[in-house]
């Protein structure tokens, strides 16, 4: 009953059908993760991707410094993938790791790949998803460049409000681009206004 309750809700916004759903929701399993375990390790490729039910997941790169540099954060109902290694069959450079204990409906690859190309909904809702991905990789990349620390962190709290609520600042910060004292400060700041 859950799995049709959680995953009726991701495929709600859909133009599939009742019977396109059923089959498609049948063919995810739900999976959980601990906390600090990981989905997804550096060198290996992607062969699965998640929707989360309840948690709060990562992904992260180690840069020429050693330190690891948070790319991005999912929570509930997001979908956690990595496109290029999913996609393209490549090792991904990315790590994603349970930042709580999490529940997931996992698809495999060559579950997808057959979904994909028997269901068009399904497939259309996948490019939505993926253009969406896009985009907020962009908007991202964008305002590391042209955006304020302050006013990157100010979205963050606008857009993901749950995750500014539950994950550790030092990984807010390495998100923002920004030292913790910096972003200590920024949170002082605001507050003060």
């Amino acid at each position: 009953m859950t799995q049709e309750h959680f995953l009726n809700n991701v495929f709600g916004k859909t133009d599939m059908t009742k019977e396109e759903k059923a089959i498609a929701i049948s063919k995810f399993k739900q999976v959980t993760f601990e906390k600090n375990s990981f989905l997804l390790e550096e060198g290996k490729t992607a062969n699965h991707y998640w929707f989360i039910q309840s948690g709060f997941i990562r992904s992260y790169v180690i840069d020429t410094e050693g330190n690891d540099i948070t790319t991005n954060f999912y929570s509930v109902g997001d979908i956690v993938i990595d496109w290029p290694s999913f996609f393209l069959r490549n090792p991904t450079r990315e790590n994603i790791q349970a930042l709580s204990d999490c529940v997931c409906w996992q698809l495999d690859f060559e579950t997808f790949q057959e979904l994909f190309h028997s269901i068009r909904n399904f497939r259309e809702q996948g490019r939505t998803t993926l253009v969406g991905s896009y985009f907020a990789l962009k908007r991202h990349s964008i305002s590391m460049i042209a955006d304020q620390a302050k006013d990157r962190y100010l979205r963050l709290v606008k857009e993901k409000p749950h995750v500014v609520q539950n994950v550790s600042l030092k990984h807010i910060a390495t998100f923002l681009g920004i030292t913790d004292t910096s972003l200590s400060r920024i949170r002082k700041e605001i507050a003060s206004e």
